[in-house]
């Protein structure tokens, strides 16, 4: 079942939420609000069960499973930050540095051998970051993408991401699941002018450029390689998560190459499998609106958005961005 904000399909029962465009609790028609597909989807004749429907409970209860299972995850004597200036609310946006030296003092590269880090590094360099070039799949950046698949669904995280989905009706199979997420992620639509010049997994991951600033690019490998590469200069953080062990939160300001980024929030320390994992999940569950999840006893919150101008399959809508919510 894909889960379409304007659809009861996989939703029935789902909790009341202002964010919604339209609702599928049992309320929804004393209040007016309910999708046009509600009586087909969760009346006692409909074909969608409403034990199929993703609650809060349940994202808090797999949001804390998930970060128990991110084994690769640095430890912190992996990374020594350096994050120096908080900036004030009335700061954000001025683009002033206010960092003289970089946000990373140490990374363990190691970490960068494992297998599930290698095919994500692999990936980073097969997009063009501006908007409006077309992007050219390769047969080799084809298998990257394959590669990095079969790599994360190796791990107990993504197993426990599929057999939760699967619970809930959403995926027939894992082969189901992973030719849902090459396209969800890796597929291309234009947000120019009719090229194919981006997907989900570029604009979160790698970055892009538009309009002079720098749009998307929430990870804290990319955003370490490029430093160390003298091409981004760190300029302040507004947000540090309340975590003391990896993965943390920081909200960053920053430079790459002269374009700007006024906001960007990154996990640190996380598997490139924590991420994915946690992204798709919000994208299934609440596409369009914030994804209220747990982290070691920390509420934390993923705004997800689908890209409207496109989809594949059976109506299904691409990712657009995803990143975090920082108070």
């Amino acid at each position: 079942l894909y889960t379409a904000p304007d659809s009861c399909q996989g939703r029935c029962g789902e909790p009341y939420s202002e964010q919604d465009e339209c609702h599928c609790h049992r309320g929804c028609q004393r209040a007016h609000s309910c999708c046009e597909d509600y009586h087909r989807h969760c009346q006692p004749e409909g074909f969608s069960r409403s034990q199929d429907a993703i609650t809060d409970e349940d994202l808090l209860q797999l949001s804390e499973q998930l970060y128990e299972a991110d084994h690769n995850r640095a430890q912190p004597s992996d990374i020594i930050l350096n994050p120096q200036h908080l900036a004030a609310p009335e700061e954000i946006g001025d683009q002033q540095d206010r960092c003289p030296q970089p946000l990373y003092k140490q990374v363990n590269e190691q970490l960068f051998s494992k297998p599930t880090f290698a095919s994500f590094i692999r990936l980073l360099d097969n997009y063009q970051r501006a908007t409006g070039r077309e992007e050219e799949e390769t047969a080799e950046e084809l298998r990257e993408q394959e590669s990095f698949l079969g790599e994360v669904m190796k791990t107990e995280l993504m197993k426990k991401l599929f057999s939760f989905l699967h619970r809930k009706n959403r995926y027939s199979s894992e082969q189901d699941f992973v030719a849902d997420l090459r396209e969800m992620w890796f597929g291309l639509y234009s947000r120019g002018d009719g090229e194919q010049d981006s997907c989900g997994f570029e604009h979160i991951f790698s970055g892009r450029v538009k309009k002079g600033k720098v749009s998307g690019f929430h990870n804290w490998i990319r955003f370490y390689l490029l430093e160390k590469q003298g091409v981004i200069n760190y300029f302040s953080h507004n947000f540090n998560g309340p975590w003391d062990t990896y993965p943390d939160v920081l909200g960053l300001q920053f430079s790459w190459e002269g374009f700007y980024k006024e906001l960007g929030s990154a996990f640190i320390g996380c598997s490139p499998e924590f991420e994915f994992g946690l992204y798709s999940l919000c994208f299934l569950a609440r596409p369009g609106r914030a994804c209220h999840l747990s982290l070691g006893g920390h509420r934390l919150s993923i705004q997800t958005y689908s890209w409207p101008k496109a989809t594949y399959g059976k109506g299904r809508r691409y990712i657009a961005t995803a990143y975090i919510i920082s108070p």
